[in-house]
């Protein structure tokens, strides 16, 4: 028997971007659990994220709040011409009635 190696077709910075698009006042802790990585990892990954203008950082008392710029290209030289709020649209969990809708227009 052969064990298969566990991937996913989103990056760690994909799942932070996206988490913190919807939850922008979770600390670090909070996202890292929601997505299954260290608090270290997802240190970096803000860092990165902040770092390349893909979200930015403002302290609010001992919190920070987070803003995502949706207009920035992905950064894939294959995929610059979609855009961080298509990727994020795609990712958001849509209601049934909305999927449902589609699906029949």
């Amino acid at each position: 028997m052969t064990t298969s190696r566990r991937w996913t077709f989103i990056t760690n910075h994909g799942l932070v971007l996206s988490y913190i698009s919807h939850n922008s006042r979770h600390t670090a802790r909070e996202i890292a659990n929601a997505i299954g990585v260290t608090e270290r990892t997802t240190h970096k990954i803000i860092s990165d994220l902040e770092l390349e203008g893909y979200i930015q950082r403002r302290k609010v008392g001992r919190r920070n709040i987070y803003r995502v710029d949706h207009a920035l290209p992905l950064r894939h030289h294959t995929k610059q011409d979609i855009l961080v709020s298509d990727l994020l649209e795609a990712l958001t969990v849509k209601d049934s009635e909305d999927v449902i809708g589609a699906s029949v227009s």
